[in-house]
């Protein structure tokens, strides 16, 4: 049970992305929630009932309109009195810094240090290796965890009712205070479970480490998948070029026990908010540390969206349409998808476009005419790319270019 001293423990969440509301609707069912946001149409919705991320289990959630769970613009509001203000907030791959941009949570912690606050900070965001240590020096007035995600976008309440394993890091540059931060980090880890399906509470995996190692499981799981999705896309490039039956060869490999049948549909390349940048900041992390694995995972991705692009001039086709410009099936993301990556290369070439989204409100993107009605796309287009093929494509199929053999992410 959850250390506190309330009967219910008060959670504060800096961030409603998909981690962080799917964080707060969990733990809404243990104790209040107040989720932060700057953005005002995001935190109006969520008082509404409204997700304005999508996933179904949040929005079943956020629709009963928990008493327990409210959101607010005020930092003051939100962290008052909080047990845990877990912050989920953007780090972004910074390409000129060669790091994540850790700036958002550093205000974060700037405010809670203004406010005098005594509540545990759980750093949810994804960080570089060693930051949490060397936070917790510059921040010496906070208790400062790390927890690592482990979310599919678009399911990530699910993930978190059923998680794979829940891992807490405490920082070792913590001098007189790391018996009190493995309490409140045992405490944390106890709340993820508590919240989670009953089903499965039993199961779960806990681990409590030091937060370095934490920060590196982060980065290594989230490159081990990119990992495999180059794999099997380096695989689909060997079989095009040479007319070979890609979905025959990765059956046969999967088969395999050692190797399972997951993860292992092609694809134009990896991408959304983990995969991309989290191999890449794993890469400068090595910084001196003999490795080639690690910068080949990186560069293949941009290979395989070469070859793509290079397949598609080719063809020479009058126009291509481009179906959908999210980085998934059931996902309203469009950053650092794959498909963005196919358009920057063929409009180097010249080739004409045309976008086909409609959660894509203006006009153009990325400098091509974007279009709401995917009847105008079947028209106009004699090449549709669609990195996952989709039932409303069916009857333009033979205009259709896709690596997705089986439908599924």
């Amino acid at each position: 049970m959850v250390s506190s001293s309330s009967k219910h423990p008060v959670f504060a969440v800096a961030g409603t992305g998909y981690v962080g509301l799917s964080l707060a609707c969990l733990l809404s069912a243990i104790g209040e929630v107040r989720a932060l946001d700057i953005v005002p149409e995001k935190v109006d919705a969520i008082n509404r009932g409204v997700s304005p991320i999508g996933d179904e289990k949040i929005m079943a959630v956020l629709s009963l309109k928990p008493d327990s769970l409210t959101a607010t613009l005020s930092a003051e509001e939100a962290y008052k009195d909080c047990d845990y203000v877990i912050i989920a907030t953007p780090t972004n791959y910074d390409p000129e810094k060669n790091t994540f941009d850790t700036s958002s949570i550093e205000a974060v912690l700037q405010n809670l240090v203004d406010l005098g606050s005594s509540a545990c900070v759980v750093v949810k965001s994804t960080v570089p290796v060693g930051y949490t240590s060397r936070i917790s020096e510059q921040y010496a007035e906070l208790d400062i965890i790390f927890s690592p995600e482990f979310l599919r976008e678009g399911h990530a309440l699910e993930d978190n009712l059923r998680p794979s394993r829940v891992i807490v890091g405490v920082p070792s540059a913590t001098t007189g205070k790391q018996a009190r931060l493995h309490v409140r980090a045992k405490d944390f880890a106890d709340a993820l479970i508590e919240g989670a399906d009953e089903k499965v509470r039993d199961s779960i995996p806990v681990l409590i480490m030091g937060s370095t190692e934490a920060e590196a499981i982060k980065l290594f799981s989230n490159s081990y998948l990119a990992l495999r999705v180059s794999f099997f896309n380096e695989l689909d490039t060997y079989a095009q070029a040479n007319g070979l039956n890609t979905s025959e060869i990765i059956r046969g490999v999967s088969l395999d026990s050692r190797i399972g049948d997951f993860y292992n549909n092609p694809s134009f390349g990896y991408g959304g908010y983990c995969l991309p940048k989290d191999s890449k900041q794993l890469l400068a992390n090595y910084g001196n540390v003999p490795q080639n694995l690690i910068k080949a995972i990186v560069d293949s991705n941009e290979t395989r969206k070469d070859f793509i692009a290079q397949t598609v001039e080719d063809a020479r086709p009058r126009r291509v349409g481009i179906y959908r410009l999210v980085m998934k099936s059931g996902s309203d993301n469009f950053r650092e998808s794959s498909i963005q990556g196919i358009i920057n290369r063929l409009a180097r070439r010249d080739v004409e476009m045309l976008i086909y989204e409609p959660r894509c409100k203006d006009s153009e993107y990325l400098g091509v005419r974007v279009t709401q009605d995917i009847g105008t796309l079947k028209e106009s287009c004699d090449l549709i790319l669609a990195n996952r093929m989709s039932p409303e494509l069916l009857d333009v199929k033979q205009k259709v270019y896709t690596r997705d053999l089986w439908q599924r992410d």
